[in-house]
């Protein structure tokens, strides 16, 4: 397989919560006339209508991908568009048909347009209760217990059949929860740590929906960006493993996450009100061991608790200050 330049990038799902990051780092790597971002029905905020340019799309529906494919000479996609754990589990058809028919269909066109890479983000939602959850391994069980999970499982089975089978250079990672001060997360069961930090700022309290103790991994958006970034200019001939990496920066728990708030606001109160969401937390890892993206593309994080924490509540206080949160 040819180690193509990625030249036209298409970003699907660009307006939700790693998508409208991503885009604007890839507008600065590649030109902001480089890469597209398209939405299904979001309005997209006005920095990443201002920066380059923006369709409307409907994964499901493979027309609307392939006329913007066209349009834009596409070579490269980033398939962000998804339907997360705590919605998928509310709607499991809605989330079926995003997840793996809208994969399908970026799998189909990248045949027919014989593009130069695919990205398919994973997550660790593909792990289930039968997973070792201290330090998870990269090879292990893949039995989860949510509909998203299933359709992260199936998309990096899938992701790895066309790389045998059709030679689709394809590429993914699996996802912790992930934290962010620009755009809120939309129905994971990992929110609660984006939520905690509004609430301090702007009330000083939170009611948590998973308990103190849970411990999940998680990683500060920066990271999560770097991170999608560099595996896509990874070496192709490095990699021995392709739509399933596990990546990992940090994992605590809530109440750790609370005793870290506390040293920049100390007045945060944080109750509990564990609902359907613990549930997922309880049936996923507490810490990944991902050394394998360690060896095969030197994956290394940047940002460890303390210094998520100390900048999300610099940026979130500012823009509180501001009127802008």
């Amino acid at each position: 397989m040819s180690h193509k330049n990625m030249k036209n990038i298409l970003v699907t799902g660009a307006v939700g919560q790693i998508g409208s990051e991503l885009t604007l780092a890839l507008r600065e790597k590649f030109g902001n006339d480089n890469v597209l971002a398209t939405g299904r029905k979001t309005k997209p905020s006005d920095v990443l209508l201002n920066s380059g340019p923006f369709e409307f799309i409907d994964i499901a529906n493979q027309d609307t991908i392939e006329k913007v494919v066209k349009e834009y000479d596409i070579d490269t996609i980033y398939n962000m568009a998804a339907i997360l754990s705590a919605v998928g589990e509310k709607n499991p058809q809605l989330c079926w048909n995003v997840n793996i028919n809208g994969l399908y269909n970026i799998f189909d066109l990248a045949i027919k347009y014989d593009m130069a890479r695919v990205f398919v983000p994973s997550s660790i939602a593909v792990f289930g209760p039968q997973t070792p959850r201290i330090n998870t391994p990269q090879d292990t069980i893949l039995k989860p217990t949510t509909m998203y999970g299933v359709s992260k499982v199936a998309g990096e089975l899938l992701g790895d059949y066309y790389f045998k089978k059709f030679d689709i250079d394809v590429r993914g990672l699996r996802y912790p929860g992930i934290i962010s001060s620009e755009t809120l997360p939309g129905g994971g069961t990992t929110d609660y740590a984006v939520e905690i930090f509004y609430e301090a700022i702007k009330n000083k309290r939170y009611t948590c929906f998973v308990n103190e103790k849970t411990i999940l991994p998680m990683m500060y958006m920066p990271d999560c960006i770097k991170a999608s970034i560099d595996i896509m200019d990874a070496d192709i001939t490095k990699l021995q493993h392709h739509s399933d990496f596990n990546i990992s920066a940090m994992s605590f728990s809530v109440g750790e996450l609370v005793k870290e708030i506390k040293k920049h606001i100390p007045e945060f109160e944080c109750k509990y009100k564990p609902d359907f969401r613990q549930d997922i937390a309880d049936s996923w890892p507490q810490s990944i061991d991902d050394s394998i993206a360690r060896n095969e593309w030197n994956w290394k994080p940047r940002y460890d608790l303390t210094e998520m924490t100390k900048d999300m509540i610099e940026k979130l206080s500012k823009r509180y200050d501001e009127g802008t949160m």
